[in-house]
């Protein structure tokens, strides 16, 4: 005998717990379903573990899409102001880092604890270790077999996020759902992920591993300035992160060391003042020895004293310093990927309600959907926004149904 429900949702992660309290507290019976032994794993991994949950200046600019307006009315009704109410009213200190970044004073595991004390609140129930079997749709409700027995529901959610991650226990299980009920998955790929370098690159840096420099990461499609971090295995840091998502394979991008230095200018005067300082001690003027030691043997630049030095030297070295070029092998894959590009075509989804425009009673929030933010609590502001904003479509689609009916008991 299958437990019925008003709305089952699929996926104990930020989108889904969110959903479910706001759906709850609007009057409906709701199950959150996970195979996870812990609810909101990706929140308690995330901002070091003390969860960058938000952005001050979340926008519609700060979200990659193949549709770039889809996000727009989601964030509008619901947003970074209406969460940090949330995080208020349950006494979580918070705190600004950088760039309107808000954390957790103390953990992250405040948030899940707020999540789930708001589903306990309005009678959500999240059901954790449940295996999703088979899952079909018999034209009023949604049959799902899971590992803990049968559940029916005439609105089905799926906020199982994406590929990033998969030691946190993520599958395809969301795209297989879309694609199941003949929905477009758009390709998919690790974004927010730190890049692999070529062998000789690795090698050439490779004493640089936990050395950070600020710079400018620039392609065709977008630049950030923040900063970037050598690795074992090649570069990372926020610039880096932010800059695959809009890298491609195969491609080079520039790197300007010193955004804040006039290179040739600061060198010529040098050279006036001190003649006789060597090219490799000017340079850790502004770049961390270790790092201008690398960059003079790998571009064979003469360590000789500036006097001797050419304008035309001085100019070589500027322009390698302002667009450094980087070549990357490829990127460490959804393994450290914060999120996953890509995902279940939005032109397919009503952006008001996050709705199947294809099946009746089908919803999909947050991750698995073709919206992916920007490093620094982007893709949370997405997640509650989503969420909300299908909560409020499952309440509304359930006064409809239930007015339907009493017009015809009539």
């Amino acid at each position: 005998m299958s437990q019925t429900f008003d709305v089952i949702i699929i996926g104990a992660g930020a989108a889904g717990l969110h959903c479910a309290w706001q759906a709850a507290a609007r009057g409906l019976k709701v199950i959150v379903i996970d195979h996870a032994k812990q609810a909101g794993k990706k929140i308690l991994i995330s901002g070091g573990g003390r969860c960058n949950f938000t952005n001050l200046y979340a926008s519609p600019e700060n979200y990659l899409s193949s549709n770039p307006h889809f996000c727009k009315s989601a964030l509008s009704r619901y947003t970074q102001w209406d969460f940090i109410a949330l995080v208020e009213k349950h006494g979580i200190a918070y705190h600004e880092k950088t760039l309107g970044q808000l954390f957790c004073d103390d953990s992250a595991k405040q948030i899940v604890r707020m999540l789930l004390d708001e589903c306990s609140q309005y009678g959500a129930r999240v059901q954790l270790r449940t295996e999703v079997q088979q899952l079909a749709y018999d034209g009023q409700a949604y049959q799902i077999t899971t590992s803990q027995g049968p559940l029916q529901a005439p609105q089905l959610v799926v906020a199982c996020g994406g590929l990033s991650m998969p030691k946190l226990g993520a599958t395809p299980l969301g795209y297989q759902i879309a694609e199941q009920f003949g929905h477009t998955v758009l390709p998919v790929r690790a974004g927010l992920v730190p890049f692999t370098l070529h062998d000789h690159d690795k090698q050439a840096y490779s004493e640089l591993s936990g050395l950070a420099v600020d710079v400018v990461a620039s392609n065709a499609r977008a630049s950030f300035k923040e900063a970037m971090l050598f690795t074992h295995r090649g570069l990372s840091g926020p610039a880096m992160l932010q800059l695959s998502s809009y890298w491609l394979p195969g491609e080079q991008f520039k790197v300007d060391l010193l955004p804040e230095v006039q290179v040739r200018d600061e060198l010529q005067s040098l050279r006036q003042e001190r003649p006789k300082l060597g090219l490799h001690t000017a340079l850790q003027q502004w770049l961390p020895k270790r790092f201008a030691s690398a960059l003079v043997a790998t571009q064979e630049w003469p360590d000789k004293k500036l006097a001797d030095c050419s304008n035309a030297l001085f100019d070589d070295i500027a322009e390698t310093l302002s667009a450094w070029p980087v070549q990357p092998n490829g990127t460490e894959g959804y393994r450290t990927a914060e999120v996953t590009l890509g995902g279940v075509d939005t032109t397919e989804l009503s952006s008001k309600t996050m709705a199947s425009q294809k099946q009746a009673g089908l919803y999909f929030i947050g991750e698995v959907v073709d919206v992916t933010g920007w490093l620094g609590g982007y893709n949370f502001q997405w997640a509650w926004a989503s969420a909300y904003a299908c909560a409020q479509a499952l309440s509304n689609a359930a006064k409809s149904k239930l007015e339907h009916v009493n017009k015809a008991d009539t």
